[in-house]
């Protein structure tokens, strides 16, 4: 069973789930505006929420814009903490080198994720438990070609 939550809002165009099943409620432009290749810029969307203790919300990138226009989201996933009341704003990337890309107001630009999170307390030890994984990083389990042994 899936567990929802009522979160308070401040809205002009309240978030939606364009289909059943979607994480991701789609978050629209407040203002219009023009990101020229590599020019990045901080977007209001009008919305306040007021999320409940143990929730954040997480603003991710839409995956059409990124693949067709090459628009991202600076910071993904922006942080909304259950605290804070202000206007979410997304910091839109252009990363296509040659053509712009034009923001009118209620255009779809991010997508906020609504989830549970725990409260973690740090304990400081002295030996970390061991794990499969060991202390391999980046690339650590990446397919390896002309290993001879």
């Amino acid at each position: 069973m899936i567990e929802s939550v009522d979160v308070p809002i401040i809205a002009s165009q309240v978030p939606e789930y364009a289909h059943p099943g979607d994480a991701g409620a789609d978050l629209v432009s407040a203002e219009a505006l023009r990101l020229e290749p590599g020019e990045r810029a901080l977007v209001g969307t009008g919305v306040r929420i007021a999320l409940p203790d143990g929730y954040a919300a997480f603003v991710v990138p839409r995956s059409g814009l990124a693949a067709k226009h090459g628009i991202t989201i600076v910071n993904a996933p922006g942080t909304v903490d259950a605290g804070y009341r202000g206007e979410i704003k997304v910091a839109l990337l252009n990363t296509d080198a040659r053509a712009a890309y034009d923001i009118a107001v209620g255009d779809r630009i991010a997508q906020m994720i609504v989830m549970p999170v725990p409260r973690a307390r740090f304990l400081p030890v002295e030996v970390l438990p061991e794990s499969p994984r060991g202390e391999g990083g980046f690339g650590s389990t990446g397919h390896q070609t002309g290993v001879t042994s």
